[in-house]
């Protein structure tokens, strides 16, 4: 019961307040004007759905999470920061180069509240062999994790409800994978919070989008994820902690690290927007804009289940769906030769 009260409150409130965000981003200028041919959208739409997400999962968290984990306190309170930053990029423009200098600053803040990554388990071992980090490398691990999940979602909001959609198919991954194992009831019910206002917001911002979560809700999601999916490796390293999150988020991590690459070989800034990323390819391909986004939320539920299965150590079904994965994903990069 507590886990569907956590869910379906972050649910509720993310319903509620997303027509209020729809009132009052004109009101703030909170807009997002088409200004280039990398819009996928030819109106102004308000860019403050974030303002929703934001309320729906902290106010889920606070009631049901803070009083029995102070830890809790510290993520939510790094996750105001960041949500902070990104609406501040919304509403007056931050330049990138300073928008990714604040996403560290908030990343050594989680670190300096206890969101670390210490130590990992060598998963495949048949008994349990670790690897300890010093404190150096610990920080810089956990800074870097945090930061590029915190990106990542970021750059994969480029289509309507594809962040938001993908945010809520692994959260959804990783909470089950977490209710698996009886060391990381936290992790599990505070996925299970995100996931609801993430999947909350969707009805507004699916295709034909009423609403965008502007920067203020990727990064809070993108942060939220990142650092709520290694809470438990403070007190174990169970796979939970690190195989399952890279697994889960393994389209919108491919996809980053593939731009990264791509900027790279063209000589471009690698914080430069493009329209080489995933789904725009999948839409060069002749796919539009609602079947390119059901489409990598298939990809993305199929790495979920890999996750979930590898976790419960059938390592063999779960190659299996990430071998079916990357074959997809290869088809749609292939498909559209011409795009740079």
């Amino acid at each position: 019961m507590e886990y569907l009260l956590v869910f379906l409150t972050a649910l509720l409130l993310t319903l509620a307040f997303t027509p209020v965000a729809i009132f009052i981003a004109p009101k703030i200028g909170a807009v997002d004007i088409p200004k280039d041919n990398r819009r996928m959208h030819d109106k102004p739409m308000p860019r403050f759905g974030g303002f929703a997400i934001f309320i729906g999962t902290t106010a889920s968290m606070a009631i049901f999470l803070v009083p029995g984990n102070p830890r809790m306190s510290g993520i939510l309170a790094c996750g105001l920061l960041i949500y902070l930053l990104g609406l501040v990029d919304d509403l007056k423009g931050v330049p990138a180069k300073l928008k990714f200098m604040g996403q560290v600053a908030v990343a050594c803040a989680a670190f300096g509240v206890g969101i670390r990554i210490n130590f990992i388990q060598f998963f495949f071992s048949p008994e349990s062999v670790y690897t300890f980090f010093p404190g150096l490398s610990a920080f810089i691990l956990t800074v870097a994790w945090i930061a590029g999940i915190t990106n990542t979602i970021n750059l994969i909001d480029g289509l309507d409800g594809l962040a938001s959609g993908v945010t809520t198919i692994a959260s959804l991954s990783i909470a089950y994978a977490a209710f698996l194992s009886s060391e990381h009831e936290a992790a599990a019910l505070s996925m299970l919070a995100l996931a609801g206002a993430a999947l909350g917001f969707l009805p507004f911002n699916f295709h034909p989008a009423k609403i965008f979560m502007g920067d203020s809700g990727a990064l809070f999601l993108g942060f939220m994820l990142a650092s709520l999916s290694i809470e438990g490796a403070t007190k174990s390293a169970t796979v939970v902690a690190i195989i399952v999150p890279v697994l889960v988020l393994g389209v919108p991590i491919f996809d980053t690290a593939f731009a990264i690459l791509r900027r790279m070989i063209n000589g471009r800034p690698i914080m430069e927007a493009d329209k080489g990323h995933l789904h725009h390819r999948i839409m060069a391909a002749g796919f539009g804009q609602k079947r390119a986004v059901l489409m990598l939320y298939g990809i993305s539920g199929v790495m979920g289940v890999a996750a979930v299965l590898l976790s419960s150590r059938l390592y063999v079904e779960s190659i299996a769906l990430i071998a079916i994965a990357a074959t997809l994903i290869y088809v749609f990069l292939t498909s559209s030769g011409d795009q740079k």
